[in-house]
């Protein structure tokens, strides 16, 4: 349906500029882009240009309705052939191009009777009760057709849609005024194309209810910074799927069908006495592969080729990681093919000031949501509580005055000095007085106890978490603004994750200890380092995921979202702000 007449509002006198005809190298527009132009800009660039897409029941549905349609062998006469003597003929699925145009189109279904050419259009659900007997990006789209028969010799008279809802034919008459408002729309999308100009979002329409590039166009929070409206509801996620973690050493990973199957060698008893029957025994764990957003493997684990190709198909990111959890890289997974993100990240990657400017953002999250997680876990008295936070408070407000990079780490290091010196205020009597929880700085390689190997665990989950994010809205997680680029390092996931660790990672290990779910068991100490066990491993991994689960309020948009979610809408709109299309990033920091 429609969106209601907009509101009056004053006229900008404008030129119009047509595209250029298509060159040898240039790509040619799909037909069907036009419809999507026509019913939002927005859309039609982000699917054309940016190569976004997300399935929606609408598109399979329109899948189901165009099949026998594709399946048909194509056989169109020569124009030429085409006359008034000439027998009626009825065709399906020709593929045709105009280079005038720039447009290329499949053509559902063909029929010629007298010399005349009829393109006939194929739509999903019923025929709308509007006085030109459908809606404009539909007609747009046939008469794009149209134009295409003629620059290819044929005569073309009307054309019709065929709406499989209702199983109705609509006349659609290729007027002057159809025809000029078609090629306008082909040469106004050829031309945001040529130039990367992104349209703005559409402002309070019905439309984006219902469109599934919701999540990734991100309409209301655009808005926000662009005309002061306020976003109505979160973006939806893109499914509900959840990450698969296999840790165990020796696994097998294949498929059968849509579904994954897991072997695994099965966890040995600890009486030796039963130890001999136990032999060889393998655990097996099956899971559809439509219900994993993301694969995550860990140490020496066997993924078969089959099961790959499935996961890259399915556009489900294979994460992998060493048996230490330490991040490695990621194979497939979801995101735009266009390079525009990436390469507004590389420009800002060579300039000096804007870096700087941006890297103090992320410190001054940094230490806000350091403030914050203090703030709300102090298990001690007011009066030793409030030195730290005013502290912390201090170094935020010096950093305008940091001139460089160098003082800026130097920052950014004080306050982590402070912040962890006061975490074992953050720890509840039962936990605080297990001398194996001693906690005294945070050491890294390797940990040197228990809480810092909880946090070095969710620091490399989180790293995990916030690269694929990163990846699914196009940018490249190794190439960072404030962290230095050094093999191995996903620096602009490190950025994007340093004003996260506290609210996302830090209260996680806070929860486990405080609640008594890890114990001096989960933890095994080799000379200097401390680790958890593959059993406290599994558990800190649960709680890691149930923070991401849980939702809170956005503090720039003021809607409920998950934690989860959260980490791909702040990579999006750190997308946007890249490209110009935002002025600020709104960093998440919770009052």
């Amino acid at each position: 349906m429609p969106d209601p007449a907009p509101t009056p509002r004053a006229v900008q006198l404008s030129l119009a500029l047509p595209a250029p005809a298509a060159g040898i190298d240039d790509v040619l527009v799909p037909a069907r882009m036009i419809n999507e132009w026509v019913y939002c800009p927005r859309l039609a660039y982000l699917e054309w240009v940016e190569g976004e897409w997300a399935d929606s029941g609408d598109t399979e549905e329109g899948r189901r309705v165009h099949a026998l349609v594709d399946a048909a062998r194509p056989s169109l006469p020569a124009p030429e052939d085409v006359t008034e003597d000439s027998r009626p003929f009825t065709t399906r699925s020709v593929e045709l191009a105009s280079e005038r145009l720039g447009l290329v189109a499949k053509l559902d279904l063909l029929e010629s009777d007298d010399g005349i050419v009829t393109p006939v259009d194929y739509k999903k659900g019923k025929r709308p009760h509007v006085e030109t007997g459908a809606y404009d990006p539909e007609r747009v789209q046939l008469c794009a057709q149209a134009l295409i028969l003629e620059d290819n010799g044929y005569r073309v008279g009307d054309g019709f849609l065929w709406f499989a809802g209702s199983r109705e034919r609509v006349p659609v008459r290729f007027d002057a005024e159809l025809r000029a408002q078609t090629a306008a729309a082909a040469a106004s999308l050829r031309l945001a194309a040529s130039t990367r100009r992104i349209p703005p979002p559409l402002e309070n329409s019905r439309k984006c209810n219902r469109c599934s590039l919701l999540p990734i166009c991100l309409p209301d929070e655009v808005n926000l910074f662009r005309t002061g409206g306020v976003p109505r509801t979160p973006p939806p996620s893109v499914d509900g799927a959840l990450p698969l973690y296999v840790q165990q050493p020796g696994a097998r990973i294949g498929k059968e069908g849509e579904v994954l199957v897991i072997k695994a060698p099965a966890a040995r008893p600890a009486d030796k006495e039963r130890d001999e029957g136990f032999r060889d025994k393998e655990e097996e764990v099956r899971v559809a592969i439509g219900e994993v957003s993301e694969l995550v493997l860990a140490g020496p684990v066997n993924l078969s080729t089959p099961a790959l190709h499935a996961l890259m198909k399915a556009e489900v990111p294979v994460a992998w990681m060493s048996s230490g959890f330490w991040y490695m890289g990621t194979t497939g997974g979801r995101g735009p093919r266009s390079a525009g993100a990436r390469m507004a990240q590389y420009r800002l990657r060579e300039d000096e000031a804007r870096r700087l400017a941006f890297a103090r953002t992320l410190v001054d999250a940094k230490l806000k949501n350091q403030r914050t997680l203090l703030r709300r876990n102090w298990r001690g008295g007011e009066a030793e509580r409030e030195p730290v936070l005013e502290r912390l408070r201090h170094l935020s407000a010096k950093l305008p005055q940091v001139r460089d990079m160098a003082e800026l780490l130097g920052t950014e290091g004080e306050g982590a000095a402070i912040y962890f010196r006061a975490w074992p205020k953050l720890l509840n009597e039962k936990a605080a007085s297990l001398p194996e929880f001693g906690f005294e700085r945070r050491s890294r390689r390797p940990p040197a106890d228990p809480i810092n190997a909880c946090l070095s665990l969710c620091y490399a989950l989180l790293t995990r978490a916030i690269s694929t994010a990163l990846e699914v809205a196009g940018l490249d997680p190794w190439v960072g603004f404030y962290h230095t680029e050094r093999p191995g390092r996903p620096s602009l996931a490190l950025d994007m994750m340093e004003p996260l660790r506290p609210i996302l990672a830090d209260s996680a290990v806070l929860t486990v200890l405080n609640q008594g779910e890890l114990g001096p068991r989960d933890f095994v100490t080799l000379g200097p380092g401390c680790n958890l066990t593959p059993d406290g491993r599994r558990t800190l991994i649960r709680a890691f995921e149930r923070r991401l689960d849980q939702e809170a309020t956005h503090p720039a948009f003021g809607y409920q979202i998950s934690m989860r979610r959260m980490l791909h809408v702040q990579a999006r709109l750190l997308a946007r702000y890249l490209r110009s299309e935002v002025p600020t990033y709104p960093h998440y920091v919770p009052r």
